[in-house]
């Protein structure tokens, strides 16, 4: 677990994201995957990377590993197979620390679910839209969400902001 910063010694200040890695068991079924949720092709495809220096920096022993990058108009989506060495699965879900997710933003929730589970796309659940009582701030009321994973179990999201929950991009 890593140390917490002193935040006396002040703010680092970073603002923007380039990209999202997704450690994937197979490279091949998760660009399938990703390559129909976002419906591009990937920019990057089977490239390798590896050696002791690289290891290093990941505090790993040795790394060999094959990748994908889809780019979205604001973030990277790296998809990331390790060879070596090989990692056990995660034990992710919504409420355990240090499992994350990736949200996509869409004007339409209905419709992108309606389409997406005509596809064959799994969701946790059906979409649900916030009410009163049960989000702040209360101009978000009215957000749409629904959720459902990718090959690996990563948590992924799709939203339909409202008020306090929608960004100025």
């Amino acid at each position: 677990m890593a140390t917490m910063p002193n935040p006396s010694n002040g703010s680092i200040g970073l603002r923007t994201a380039a990209h999202v890695g997704v450690a994937v068991s197979d490279l091949d079924r998760s660009v399938a995957f990703y390559q129909t949720l976002l419906g591009t092709e990937p920019v990057v495809l089977d490239e390798t990377m590896g050696g002791p220096g690289f290891a290093q920096s990941q505090g790993l022993p040795t790394t060999e590993l094959r990748y994908a990058t889809f780019n979205l108009d604001n973030l990277g989506i790296d998809l990331i197979q390790f060879q070596q060495p090989v990692g056990e699965p995660a034990q992710v879900a919504a409420n355990r620390p240090g499992s994350m997710h990736l949200c996509f933003q869409v004007d339409d929730l209905r419709s992108v679910f309606d389409r997406m589970r005509e596809a064959g796309f799994d969701f946790l659940g059906e979409p649900y839209t916030f009410a009163e009582g049960e989000v702040y701030p209360a101009d978000a009321l009215g957000t749409e969400v629904a959720y459902f994973n990718d090959p690996d179990g990563t948590n992924l999201e799709l939203i339909a902001p409202k008020g306090g929950f929608a960004r100025n991009t």
